[in-house]
């Protein structure tokens, strides 16, 4: 498979904060968003898949540009893969995760 589209922490936090409309998907578990999260991601965890991923077209706009974010990248990889196998265009992988956003963006996100 070749290379994600990704985005960088900092181009983010910038078009977040231009207000741009954004399809934000976090998908780390419950237990990880409790220590750390970003404002506006919603909550599909990895290991719930078999929970949200058969009305993945109800719940996301498939034409949207979508953000997928984990704790380092790894997950948010998986899930821009399957997302782009499901019909979704625009799929960006969060370089580095919450991790990296935390170090480069908001140094106030908890670090775990």
């Amino acid at each position: 498979m070749s290379q994600l589209p990704h985005i960088h922490p900092t181009e983010l936090a910038e078009r977040l904060a231009q207000g741009e409309a954004l399809q934000l998907v976090d998908v780390r578990e419950p237990e990880e968003l409790a220590i750390a999260q970003v404002d506006g991601f919603i909550n599909l965890p990895l290991s719930q898949y078999g929970e949200w991923s058969t009305d993945i077209h109800s719940r996301l706009d498939p034409e949207a540009e979508t953000i997928v974010m984990c704790h380092h990248g790894m997950r948010s990889a998986q899930m821009c893969g399957w997302l782009l196998s499901q019909g979704f265009q625009n799929v960006k992988n969060l370089t580095g995760g919450i991790e990296a956003y935390a170090i480069a963006v908001d140094p106030a996100i908890p670090r775990y």
